[in-house]
C-alpha cells in the first residue's frame, strides 16, 4: 500500500538553517513574526514578501513561496499563513499547502510552538499522497522508452522502485508532545490512504479475491476477519448478491471485519460497504465512455475497510463490525438478465429491471446479514450507488438518507467537523410506489425520477423496524474529476475521517 508520509518530530534548533537543502516551510502567524535563525538576507527577503500585495492576498491556510531564497541552500522557502488562534480545517489546509509541494526533496517545517501543529502534520500527510504504483521508471534521462519492472497474467503489481518521497521533519518546541498528539491523526491518514489505494487500483489487480486477501492481512492489526465464499452465501440465501456476480469469473464474497474494543456484550455499530470491483452494468451495459472509472464502484467497501484499519491502529474503545459485499458485474452467458426475479436473504423477492442497478442488490443481502447475525446498535452503509446523487449534489457532498434524525444529525456533525461535505436528502413513503413491482415484492429501480431517493427507499426495505440506519451515497465524492483540498486528483477516501469521528463522538466508551 501507499504509506502515509513519514514525519519526524524534532526540537527547535535553527542554527543550521543556512546549510539545509531541500525545502523549508515556516508557519507564520498574523503578526508576521518569523523564527530566529534565518540568515539576514533570507529574513529581509521574507519580510519584503510579508509586506507585499501578494502576501495580502494569501488567506489563512495558504502559502507564498520564495524560490531559491537568498542566504539559504534550500530550493524553496514557503511562508504559510496560520494564525495561532485557528480551527482544525484551516490548520489542515496549511498542512495541505505544504504537502501539495512535497516531492523527492527533504522538507523542514518550522512550527515553533503552534497549538495546531498536529493538524498541520495531518493535512500535510493527507495532501502529499501519491498513487504511483504503476508509473514505470525510465532507463535513463535520455531514453524515451519506459522500463516496465513487472508484468504478469493478472496485471502489473506495485513497483518497489517507485520514486521515494522526501523526508519530513517538524521542528517544534515540544516534539514529544507533538508526536503524541499526532498519533491518532497518523492512524486516520493511514486509513484514508488504504481506502484511496483500494479505489485507485485497477480491476485486473483488485479482484474480489485480492480485495479479500488485503482485508485478511489486517488480522495482524488485531481485527477479526472472516471471508464467506459463494457456498457460504448460497447457504445463507444471499441470492440477490450472488445474482450480481454470476456472470463473472471472479467469485463473489462477503468479508466480515470485527473490532472488539468496547465493553463486552455491548451492541456494535455495523458499517456496510458496496464492493463492486468493476461494474460494466452487466447485460444493461454502460456506455463505453468513462467506463474505466468503474474500478471505483467498490468505494463504499473501501471506506469501510479504511475505517476498520483506523480503529485498529488507534485501539478505539468501541465495538464496530465492518461488512463488505465483493462482486464483479460482468455480461456473460451466465449473467443476470433484466426481468429476472431473485429472492433476497430476507425472503423478499426482487424483480431486476436493470442489471446496472446492482449495488442495492448487494447491499440488501449484506444489510440483512449484519442485522440478523450481529444485532447492532445502528447500521451505516456506504455505496457509490447512483449517478443521480451527482446530478443533485455534484462532487461537493455525499447524499445522506436516514430513518433516524439523531443518527443522521450525528453523521452530518461529524462530516462537518472533518471538512467532508454531506447533505441530507429525503425519504418518504410516497417514493415507495416508484419501486413497486407487478411480479415481485419490489423492483430494483424506479426509473430516472428521484433516482438516488428510490435507491435509498429500496435499501430501507431491508432495514428492520426501529433499527437506526444511515445510507451514504458517495458516488460524487469518492472519485471527483479534479483534486480536492486534501487529496490530489483521484480517490479521496471520503468518509474515513467522518466515520472515525462518529465512532469517537457517539460509540466509543469514555474513560
Amino acid at each position: 500500500m501507499t504509506h502515509p508520509v513519514e514525519i519526524n518530530f524534532m526540537a527547535m534548533d535553527t542554527s543550521d538553517l543556512a546549510a539545509r537543502t531541500g525545502r523549508i516551510a515556516v508557519l507564520v502567524p498574523q503578526t508576521g513574526k518569523l523564527p530566529g535563525g534565518l540568515p539576514r538576507p533570507t529574513r529581509e527577503a521574507a519580510m519584503r514578501a510579508l509586506a507585499s500585495d501578494a502576501w495580502a492576498e494569501v488567506k489563512p491556510g495558504k502559502a507564498l513561496e520564495l524560490a531559491f531564497p537568498a542566504g539559504l541552500k534550500a530550493e524553496a522557502l514557503q511562508l504559510v499563513s496560520l494564525p495561532r488562534s485557528t480551527d482544525t480545517a484551516t490548520a489542515r489546509a496549511a498542512g495541505a499547502s505544504i504537502g501539495a509541494r512535497l516531492g523527492k526533496s527533504d522538507l523542514l517545517v518550522i512550527a515553533e510552538a503552534h497549538p495546531r501543529a498536529a493538524d498541520v502534520a495531518q493535512g500535510l500527510a493527507l495532501r502529499a499522497y501519491d498513487f504511483s504504483a504503476y508509473k514505470t521508471k525510465k532507463k535513463d534521462a535520455g531514453d524515451d522508452k519506459a522500463e516496465s519492472k513487472t508484468g504478469s497474467k493478472s496485471g502489473a503489481k506495485a513497483d518497489a522502485d517507485a520514486p521515494a518521497r522526501g523526508r519530513v521533519h517538524f521542528m517544534h518546541k515540544d516534539p514529544e508532545a507533538l508526536s503524541k498528539a499526532s498519533h491518532d491523526g497518523a492512524a486516520v491518514a493511514e486509513g484514508v490512504f488504504f481506502t484511496r489505494d483500494l479505489v485507485n487500483e485497477p480491476a485486473n489487480v483488485l479482484t474480489t479475491s485480492d480485495f479479500a486477501d488485503r482485508l485478511l492481512a489486517m488480522r495482524e492489526l488485531g481485527l477479526e476477519v472472516e471471508v464467506l465464499d459463494e457456498a457460504d452465501l448460497a447457504k445463507l440465501g444471499m441470492r440477490a448478491l450472488l445474482g450480481v456476480g454470476q456472470g463473472s469469473e471472479s467469485p463473489s464474497k462477503v468479508v466480515v471485519m470485527r473490532w472488539n474494543g468496547g465493553k463486552k456484550k455491548e451492541p456494535p455499530l455495523a458499517l456496510v460497504g458496496k464492493g463492486v470491483v468493476f461494474d460494466t452494468g452487466g447485460i444493461s451495459i454502460k456506455p463505453a465512455a468513462g467506463m474505466e472509472e468503474m474500478t471505483m464502484d467498490m468505494g463504499g467497501a473501501g471506506v469501510v475497510a479504511g475505517v476498520m484499519r483506523v480503529l485498529a491502529l488507534r485501539r478505539a474503545k468501541a465495538n464496530v463490525i465492518g461488512l463488505v459485499g465483493l462482486v464483479e458485474n460482468m455480461p456473460d452467458g451466465k449473467a443476470q438478465r433484466p426481468g429476472d426475479i431473485v429472492k433476497s436473504m430476507k425472503g423478499d423477492t426482487i424483480e431486476v429491471i436493470n442489471t446496472d442497478a446492482e449495488g442495492r442488490l448487494v447491499l440488501a443481502d449484506v444489510l440483512w446479514l449484519a442485522q440478523e447475525r450481529f444485532k447492532p446498535a445502528a447500521v451505516i452503509d456506504l455505496a457509490t450507488l447512483t449517478g443521480a446523487v451527482i446530478i443533485a449534489l455534484g462532487h461537493e457532498n455525499a447524499g445522506v438518507f436516514s430513518n433516524d434524525d439523531k443518527l443522521a444529525d450525528a453523521v452530518l456533525k461529524a462530516a462537518k467537523a472533518e471538512g467532508e461535505g454531506a447533505w441530507r436528502l429525503p425519504l418518504a413513503p410516497a417514493y415507495d410506489k416508484l419501486i413497486d413491482s407487478r411480479l415481485a415484492d419490489i423492483k430494483n429501480t424506479g426509473g430516472r425520477p428521484a433516482g438516488s431517493i428510490t435507491a435509498a427507499q429500496f435499501l430501507q426495505r431491508f432495514i428492520e423496524k426501529d433499527m437506526p440506519w444511515v445510507h451514504l451515497d458517495i458516488a460524487g465524492v469518492a472519485l471527483p474529476p479534479g483534486e480536492t483540498a486534501m487529496a490530489p486528483k483521484g480517490a479521496t477516501g471520503w468518509g474515513v475521517m467522518t466515520l472515525d469521528r462518529l465512532v469517537r463522538d457517539r460509540f466509543e466508551t469514555k474513560a
